[in-house]
């Protein structure tokens, strides 16, 4: 037994577990109730082949990535596949809030638990780039949340933390009310990649990983900034993603 095994009863004992949405008392720590595991939306198939974005039931039955949406099929993307957790729903908002907002940062390692079972296999080595912070919004947060989510995804010999790959060369707005074209113009020319680490992206796979994917503007900067550097793939992996279309009625 490892020494913090060992202290997983006094721990409980000093912080009994509980839900992180509801508060309900959990059989051990860093999970959630079933209640509450069944408000999260988990993308379903079939879905499109470019961005995974489901397709509804009507088209059950059809092979796997054999569809388009009518969003990649207007404006291809230039990442390789979205890998999200959930679909940006009241429960993940709240994770999510809780996480970055809420400062509580053990809810990385089970939202980059969640974001990692939805990746299915990756083949050869792989680089985990955080989408970055501008340094004054990371002194005021404190951390950087798509970090604490990298680190937990990059665990395996094969998938490699690159924390500081990307960097914001200047601060940007809120992006909240912003419309797509509204939001990629603020982001214009504000990330670029570390000169340190240009050498090794070139020619390699890339993981971006972020927790709210909304429309996309902040993950295609990215992409474009590391396409740039010479990556040969980016997918994008994130814990919550808003597609509104595809939640269930309410």
């Amino acid at each position: 037994m490892s020494p913090l095994a060992a202290l997983t009863p006094l721990v409980d004992l000093v912080f009994p577990p509980r839900c992180p949405l509801c508060g309900d008392a959990l059989g051990e720590q860093g999970g959630l109730c079933i209640a509450c595991w069944s408000k999260l939306v988990i993308p379903g198939e079939p879905a499109c082949a470019l961005c995974q974005r489901p397709l509804g039931d009507t088209l059950g039955g059809v092979e796997t990535g054999a569809f388009t949406c009518a969003p990649c099929l207007a404006a291809p993307p230039r990442h390789d596949g979205i890998a999200a957790a959930s679909l940006y729903n009241s429960a993940s908002r709240d994770l999510v809030l809780a996480f970055k907002h809420g400062r509580r940062v053990t809810l990385g390692k089970l939202l980059g638990r969640l974001i990692e079972a939805r990746l299915g296999a990756l083949t050869g080595q792989w680089l985990v780039v955080p989408v970055p912070l501008h340094r004054w919004r990371l002194w005021r947060r404190g951390f950087n949340q798509s970090a604490l989510l990298a680190r937990t995804i990059a665990t395996t010999p094969e998938r490699r933390l690159a924390v500081d790959a990307l960097v914001r060369t200047r601060a940007t707005p809120s992006l909240g009310g912003l419309g797509r074209k509204e939001r990629a113009r603020a982001l214009r020319g504000s990330i670029a990649v570390n000169p340190a680490w240009k050498p090794r992206l070139n020619e390699a796979q890339v993981l971006l990983v972020d927790d709210v994917m909304t429309s996309g503007a902040t993950s295609d900067a990215c992409v474009r900034a590391l396409r740039r550097a010479g990556a040969s793939r980016v997918r994008i992996a994130c814990f919550a993603r808003v597609l509104d279309e595809a939640l269930p009625p309410a």
